[in-house]
């Protein structure tokens, strides 16, 4: 539900002539952080057990915002 929206943004604050490579990039680096994340989880979950596993993709979505927030500017 969420990705056709962050698409939107991403679309929405590229520069025309760059937004090509710019949605490539989003996408590139969300299906990475599929993979990342899923072998991530894993690891803390072998370790730690599930309830870190998830408070650590938690953890990791907050910064995530936090980097949004503090570097993104309104086009």
């Amino acid at each position: 539900m969420a990705d056709p929206a962050l698409i939107a943004v991403v679309s929405d604050a590229s520069h025309p002539q760059w937004r090509a490579r710019s949605l490539g990039v989003y996408r590139f680096r969300r299906d990475l952080g599929y993979a990342v994340g899923a072998l991530l989880a894993g690891i803390v979950a072998d370790m730690f057990g599930i309830t870190w596993a998830i408070a650590t993709v938690a953890g990791i979505t907050f910064a995530s915002g936090l980097v949004v927030v503090a570097v993104m500017r309104e086009t």
